[in-house]
C-alpha cells in the first residue's frame, strides 16, 4: 500500500502537477499542498500562506483554483493514484496592519473583489462575495498567549498577534461549508494547521460531517515534553478520531539518535508510550516547524542522523510517514540548509526506502538486535532492517526464524545481494549506516 505523504512546502501547483508523474513513480501514496485559502498573492514568504484572508476564495502566490483542479484530477488519473491533502488554516485569520482589523476580508478586498470579477469569481470556492465573511464579534479577543502551558489560553488567545477566531454559530457554520466545497472539489483529506489550538466544539464541527469520515484528517498538535503531551495530546486522542504528527515518536527519535541516546528506545516505542497509537500516527523526521522556526531549530538531527531516521519511520510498521520537500526558503538565513530538503524528489535513497515501505506493509514487526547503537528489526519474512548510529562498523548476530531460511536477500539502499541461512546469522553493518534488505 503506497501511503507516504510527500509535502510540498510552499511549492506552486504548477510545480507540484510537473512532478506529479515522478511523485507517484517514487511511491509516493499522497501528496499536501500548502494551505490554498485567500492569501497575500504578492507574498512570496512561506507565512503568508497561513495567513488567510477570506475561506471563500482559493488564490495565492502560489496558484489558484483552477490549478488545484488541474492538480486533483491529475494525481487521480495515475496508473497509481495521488491523494491530494489541503493544509487548512482554520484557527485565525491573517494579522494585517489595517483599520478594520477583525472584518474579513476587509473593507479593501472587498472592493477589489468587486473591481475584478472574473478572476475572484473563477477563484471562488463557495459564497457570495460581495458581502464579507467575518466580523469583529468573531473572534476572542484575548491577547497573545502568554502561557504555553494553559490549554485554556493555547485554544482561546491570539497566536502570536494573529486573530484568534471564535467558536460562534456563524464561524462554526463558515467553516463546514468550507471543508464541504474543498471535499467538493475532489481533496482526499485535510491537515489541521495549529489544532492544539482550537476548541474541541471548532474540531467536532468538522470532524462529525459524516461527508468527511472517508477523508484523512491529520493535526499538528506540536509537544516537546511529556507535560505537553499530558495536558494537549491525550485530550486530542481522547476527544477526536483525527489522526496527529506523532510527536512523541519524534522526541523518542531525537533521543535515540543523540550522542548518548539508546537505539533500544526504538525496538517498542509503543511500550513506554513513546509513541502515538499506530493508526492515529503521522510519523516524520522533520516537518516545517522545525527548520523555519528558530525556537524548534535545535530539533534538527544532523543530516547522516535524518537518514538512519528516514530508515527508521519508513522501515518500522504504523503510522503513516510524511517526507518534507521545500524549495530552499530558509537559506537566506541558514546557508547549511541549500539542497537539505529541496533535493528530496531526487534522493535515491528515500526512493529505496519508499519501495521497502510499500513492499512491507502490513507485515508484523520483530526485532531481532537491539543495542544501544545497534538496532535490527524484521518486517514478516519480506524485509530486515538493520541501523548502526556509532562510528564505527559492527557485527550482529540474530536468529534467522521468522524469515526466508534459506533466503536471498537485497539491500535496497545500496544494492548489495545477501544469502540468509542457518539457525542464526551474522550481518555486518558499516559506520553510520542503515540498511534495507528485501527478500528476493
Amino acid at each position: 500500500m503506497n501511503n507516504v505523504i510527500f509535502h510540498g512546502f510552499n511549492w506552486k501547483y504548477q510545480d507540484l502537477i510537473r512532478e506529479v508523474k515522478k511523485i507517484s513513480d517514487l511511491g509516493y501514496g499522497a501528496i499536501l499542498i500548502p494551505p490554498p485559502l485567500y492569501s497575500d498573492v504578492n507574498g512570496d514568504q512561506w507565512w503568508q500562506r497561513y495567513q488567510p484572508k477570506d475561506y471563500r476564495v482559493l488564490l495565492s502566490h502560489l496558484g489558484g483554483k483552477k490549478d488545484l483542479l488541474q492538480l486533483i484530477d491529475l494525481c487521480h488519473q495515475m496508473t497509481q493514484p495521488l491523494k491530494v491533502y489541503a493544509d487548512l488554516v482554520v484557527n485565525h485569520m491573517a494579522n494585517e496592519n489595517r483599520e478594520d482589523h477583525y472584518n474579513f476580508p476587509g473593507n479593501a478586498e472587498l472592493e477589489n473583489y468587486k473591481n475584478n470579477p472574473e478572476l475572484f469569481e473563477e477563484n471562488r470556492l463557495y459564497g457570495n462575495l460581495s458581502e464579507g465573511l467575518f466580523s469583529i464579534d468573531d473572534f476572542n479577543r484575548l491577547g497573545n498567549i502568554t502561557d504555553w502551558s494553559n490549554r485554556n489560553q493555547v485554544q482561546y488567545n491570539d497566536l502570536s498577534g494573529l486573530p484568534d477566531l471564535k467558536d460562534t454559530p456563524w464561524v462554526l457554520s463558515q467553516q463546514r461549508e468550507m471543508f464541504d466545497a474543498m471535499m467538493g472539489m475532489g481533496f482526499d483529506g485535510f491537515r489541521i494547521d495549529a489544532i492544539k489550538h482550537i476548541t474541541e466544539r471548532m474540531i467536532d464541527n468538522i470532524a462529525d460531517n459524516t461527508e468527511i469520515s472517508n477523508k484523512f484528517l491529520f493535526g499538528e498538535v506540536l509537544t516537546g515534553s511529556d507535560r505537553d503531551e499530558d495536558i494537549f495530546l491525550a485530550p486530542f486522542l481522547r476527544e477526536t478520531w483525527i489522526s496527529a504528527y506523532d510527536f512523541p515518536l519524534f522526541t523518542t527519535i531525537r533521543d535515540a539518535f543523540n550522542f548518548r541516546g539508546s537505539l533500544k528506545n526504538l525496538s517498542r516505542p509503543e511500550d513506554d508510550n513513546d509513541e502515538l497509537p499506530w493508526n492515529r500516527a503521522v510519523t516524520f523526521v522533520v516537518n516545517h516547524d522545525i527548520p523555519y522556526n528558530e525556537g524548534f531549530r535545535s530539533w534538527l538531527l544532523d543530516r547522516q542522523s535524518e537518514h538512519l531516521a528516514y530508515a527508521y519511520i519508513l522501515g518500522k510498521d504504523g503510522g503513516v510517514p510524511l517526507i518534507f520537500c521545500d524549495n530552499d526558503e530558509s537559506v537566506g538565513q541558514y546557508p547549511e540548509d541549500k539542497g537539505r530538503w529541496a533535493s528530496i524528489l531526487d534522493r535515491l535513497d528515500l526512493k529505496a526506502m519508499i519501495r521497502f515501505h510499500n513492499a512491507v506493509h502490513g507485515q508484523p514487526m520483530e526485532t531481532l538486535y537491539e543495542s544501544d547503537i545497534i538496532l535490527v528489526f524484521r518486517r514478516g519474512n519480506l524485509g530486515i532492517v538493520a541501523i548502526n548510529k556509532s562510528a564505527t562498523e559492527q557485527w550482529v548476530d540474530f536468529t534467522t526464524w521468522g524469515l526466508i531460511n534459506p533466503g536471498n536477500y537485497r539491500d535496497a539502499i545500496h544494492k548489495y545481494p545477501m544469502k540468509l541461512s542457518g539457525d542464526r546469522f551474522s550481518l555486518y553493518i558499516p559506520p553510520r549506516t542503515a540498511q534495507m534488505w528485501l527478500a528476493e
